[in-house]
């Protein structure tokens, strides 16, 4: 009778001890307004994501919850009658000749896009990026390729070429070498090498600036969460900063349970999500260069 009192109440525990970890996160599915600092619902930020010149989606590349919200966010959008040009990081520049001359063909499936503007299936996971082509070019909305050439990221990165940039400030500069050793596991390169890595970060971030001002029509950015920030990315390259809604979706964190505890800097919009599981980057040697697309680097929550 003892042990099998012990045997359920042992069973118990277990049984507990899962609920507790199946619990979900105080903040999953909320959002908070850095600008008001106070949560507001899905409705509303959708209505502000409508009324925006230019939409910065923030993502997490490998979470499929952030891909589904974004999806939401353009279906929100289709709703109110707006027709956004969709720039993404996931295409290089380069080939955005063919991929307009692609969509002017009437190619409108996913798979056909995919393959005009020689997204790397590969490295972006594919088909993570399929529904999100697939919705834009259904309804007939422009894609527009955002992203600097690996080529030319590399040879910014490895310091032989010098591309022209606004001056952005020290602080924010140093902001972005910061990012750059913690996405990288905290290995920090020789000073020369690491402000060549922050010179073509920068590059990027005014590349996708130039596509999204390229466009007439309202813009959504679908880019990495480190890209739209105000502070230091996107949207210090625009011309004209008006109108830009930027909104980061963040992992929830275990013991992280208010926003504050969260980096909010930059955004306008913290959109939590629960954590997509992953191995750690940290455990594995490092390889390649910051400039790589996407990034191989451990994010920051």
């Amino acid at each position: 009778m003892k042990i099998k009192r012990s045997l359920l109440f042992i069973c118990m525990l277990v049984a507990a001890a899962g609920a507790a970890a199946q619990s979900p996160h105080p903040l999953d599915g909320r959002i908070w307004d850095t600008r008001s600092s106070s949560f507001i619902s899905v409705e509303r930020a959708h209505e502000q994501a409508a009324a925006s010149r230019h939409l910065l989606l923030g993502e997490r590349h490998d979470s499929e919850i952030h891909h589904r919200l974004q999806r939401d966010v353009l279906q929100a959008l289709a709703q109110k009658g707006r027709r956004p040009t969709v720039v993404m990081e996931q295409f290089d520049r380069e080939h955005q000749p063919a991929l307009a001359a692609a969509q002017a063909a009437g190619i409108a499936d996913a798979e056909g896009l995919a393959d005009a503007g020689k997204l790397d299936r590969k490295a972006w996971r594919w088909p993570m990026y399929k529904d999100l082509i697939g919705f834009a070019a259904a309804r007939g909305w422009p894609l527009a390729a955002g992203n600097l050439s690996r080529a030319d990221a590399r040879e910014i990165a490895t310091g032989r070429r010098q591309p022209a940039l606004p001056e952005i400030g020290a602080a924010a500069v140093a902001a972005l070498e910061e990012d750059i050793v913690s996405g990288h596991c905290g290995h920090r390169p020789p000073p020369d090498r690491l402000a060549s890595i922050v010179l073509a970060q920068r590059a990027r971030d005014a590349v996708m600036a130039d596509a999204l001002e390229a466009s007439a029509a309202p813009t959504v950015l679908i880019a990495g969460a480190g890209h739209v920030r105000r502070d230091r990315a996107v949207p210090r390259y625009l011309k004209d900063g008006r109108g830009v809604l930027a909104i980061a979706y963040v992992e929830t964190v275990e013991g992280k349970n208010a926003p504050g505890a969260y980096d909010g800097a930059g955004f306008d919009l913290l959109w939590f999500t629960p954590a997509t599981r992953r191995d750690d980057p940290c455990s594995r040697p490092l390889t390649g260069t910051v400039a790589s697309h996407p990034p191989i680097a451990k994010e920051k929550p």
